[in-house]
C-alpha cells in the first residue's frame, strides 16, 4: 500500500466531456498508464474521457484539451495507484 501511494503522489485524475466531432483529437493528447478510458454520454453526440496523468503536465494540457473542445474538465487528486 505504501508502493501505490508513493506512485500516485505526483499523477493526477482528468475527467472531462468530449464531443464526438474531436474525440480522435482529444484521446491523442491524453497520456495514460494504459490508454483513456471513453465512455459514452446519455446526449449521443458526447463521450466521457478520463485518464491518469502526471501532475505537471496539466498546466499546459487542459487549455490545450479546452481548445480542442473538451468541455467540463475535472482534475483530481489521487490517493493510490495499484
Amino acid at each position: 500500500m505504501l508502493q501505490a501511494a508513493l506512485s500516485a503522489r505526483h499523477k493526477v485524475l482528468l475527467k472531462m466531456n468530449a464531443p464526438d466531432a474531436n474525440l480522435g483529437e482529444i484521446v491523442a493528447m491524453l497520456p495514460s498508464l494504459h490508454s483513456p478510458t471513453v465512455n459514452p454520454l446519455s446526449d449521443q453526440n458526447w463521450h466521457a474521457v478520463e485518464t491518469v496523468v502526471d501532475r505537471k503536465l496539466t498546466r499546459d494540457l487542459i487549455p490545450a484539451l479546452k481548445a480542442a473542445g473538451a468541455q467540463g474538465i475535472l482534475e483530481l487528486p489521487l490517493q493510490k495507484i495499484c
